[in-house]
């Protein structure tokens, strides 16, 4: 999945788009070297080192990745953004 965010990291860098991570690695430690090692360059919150921290709990997170496409009023528009999804959700919202 890293790659695929990257790439969209990189495509959209001059819209309006950004990517938030909340993690659940088992400790911050975890957390930072899986972000330098994938080099992800986005925000990731550490959320408490498990899969019942108090984002996910909030959000009512039951999978991971869970992708939640919110557009610039604030709005969930979309809690399937994987692959074909993301990408159509994202040009819909972005263009091209």
């Amino acid at each position: 999945m890293y790659p695929h965010e990257r790439s969209l990291v990189k495509k959209y860098k001059d819209r309006p788009f950004v990517i938030v991570g909340v993690n659940s690695d088992p400790s911050l430690e975890v957390l930072r070297k899986a972000m330098k090692d994938n080099d992800l360059t986005w925000t990731s919150f550490f959320d408490g080192g498990g899969t019942g921290g108090p984002i996910a709990t909030q959000w009512s997170v039951r999978g991971w990745p869970t992708v939640y496409i919110i557009d610039q009023k604030g709005i969930i528009r979309s809690t399937n953004g994987r692959g074909p999804e993301l990408d159509k959700m994202l040009k819909e919202l972005l263009g091209d």
